[in-house]
C-alpha cells in the first residue's frame, strides 16, 4: 500500500474531547505497565487526548519513558508480540501503532512513543496548554485551520504544527 493510500484510508479527524480518552489512555498504560514492568518504565497520557476541553484525533498517545541502557530491539519484540506495530525506529525513539486495521481505524486507537529517560517534551507541552487555557485553544484553532489542507497528509498536518509546539515547549522551559 502507497502512503498516499494509507492516508486515504486513515485521514487526520479531530472530534470534540472526549472524558472517555482519559479512561482509554488509563487502561492502556496499566496494560503497557504489565508488558514492560521489568524495565520500570515511566508512563504518560500525552497529546491532545490529554488536554480538556480542545479538539483532538481521537487517537490516545502515550509516551513511554525507560532507561536509557535498555535495548530497543527487547522492548520492540515485546510490544509487537502484544499486537503493536512498529511505525518507526531511530537511536532515542521507536514509535508503535495499535488500532490500524486493513479497512480503517478501529474503535480503540493508540500510538505509543518509546522514549529515553528524560526526553519528555510532550509532557511539558501538555502541561503548559493544561495550564493555560488560552494558549490550549490557539492550539485547537491552529488544528481546525490546518485540517481541510492536510487531511490526507499527516506529515504536512504534523510539519504544520511544529513552530507552535516549539514555541509553547520554550514558554513551558521558562515557566
Amino acid at each position: 500500500m502507497t502512503l498516499e493510500e494509507l492516508w486515504k484510508l486513515f485521514p487526520i479527524v479531530l472530534a470534540p474531547h472526549n472524558s472517555d480518552w482519559r479512561n482509554l489512555a488509563n487502561e492502556e498504560i496499566e496494560w503497557l505497565q504489565t508488558l514492560l514492568a521489568e524495565y520500570s518504565p515511566a508512563i504518560n497520557h500525552i497529546g491532545s487526548t490529554a488536554i480538556p476541553d480542545i479538539h483532538a484525533k481521537p487517537i490516545v498517545d502515550i509516551l513511554v519513558e525507560v532507561s536509557p541502557d535498555i535495548e530497543w530491539q527487547t522492548i520492540k519484540e515485546i510490544l509487537e508480540g502484544a499486537g503493536y506495530i512498529c511505525m518507526s525506529e531511530s537511536a532515542n525513539r521507536i514509535s508503535f501503532n495499535k488500532g490500524y486495521t486493513p479497512t480503517g481505524y478501529a474503535d480503540k486507537v493508540f500510538h505509543i512513543h518509546i522514549h529515553r529517560t528524560g526526553d519528555n517534551d510532550e509532557i511539558l507541552f501538555r502541561d503548559y496548554l493544561i495550564a493555560h487555557r488560552e494558549a490550549a485553544k490557539e492550539y485547537e484553532l491552529l488544528k481546525l485551520r490546518l485540517l481541510p489542507k492536510f487531511k490526507h497528509d499527516r506529515d504536512g498536518y504534523t510539519a504544520a504544527k511544529t513552530e507552535f509546539i516549539r514555541n509553547i515547549v520554550g514558554l513551558a522551559k521558562d515557566y
